[in-house]
């Protein structure tokens, strides 16, 4: 039912819906890791590699890299972007494996920003005209080593965001937001 009620709500914004009519083909958006130049696609448990070929026939002015995923849910239970070429990446053994597949399979260096847990890894930034850079990241309570790290981004607006609740049923930051870009029409 989630499709379903997503589908509603992107056609009540009037955007562009692609829908994957191959019913082998899985692609969930916390395998979906788009740095703005490429996307890294995590292949996962809900992710195959059917999804990853019909998301670069969709998006064809992009390279489509695929990245294994092991010990996790999501590409992005462990890393996603922190800023303009900054990919937030926790220290596991799993998220700094697959760091390295994501650096030899791409054309561009990407700085990045290490952080102690690979859940805080998961954030949310955001370049707000009025704001500019911003960041949501997970809180000081939840993980506090991590978030000394995100606190050295001094050119980021910080807003630490609590989310234990909602990780307990594996919701990270990203996979609770939906956002998009289009101009407000009030």
């Amino acid at each position: 039912k989630q499709v379903e009620a997503m589908k509603r709500v992107l056609e009540s914004l009037n955007l562009n819906i692609v829908e994957m009519v191959d019913e082998n083909a899985t692609l969930d958006g916390g395998d979906v890791l788009f740095t703005g130049r490429e996307f890294f696609v995590g292949l996962s448990r809900r992710t195959n590699q059917r999804g990853a070929e019909i998301l670069a026939d969709t998006f064809k002015d992009y390279a489509v890299s695929t990245v294994p995923v092991h010990d996790s849910l999501h590409l992005k239970s462990f890393c996603s972007m922190a800023g303009p070429n900054l990919i937030a990446i926790g220290s596991s053994e799993a998220a700094q494996k697959a760091l390295k597949t994501m650096q030899q399979m791409s054309d561009h260096r990407y700085d990045k920003l290490t952080v102690p847990d690979d859940a805080a890894a998961n954030c949310i930034y955001l370049n707000i005209p009025s704001k500019g850079h911003v960041l949501l990241h997970r809180a000081p309570e939840e993980y506090p080593e991590s978030a000394k790290v995100f606190e050295k981004l001094k050119d980021h607006m910080l807003i630490p965001i609590a989310n234990t609740e909602l990780e307990k049923i594996d919701g990270s930051l990203t996979c609770c937001s939906v956002l998009i870009n289009k101009a407000s029409e009030l």
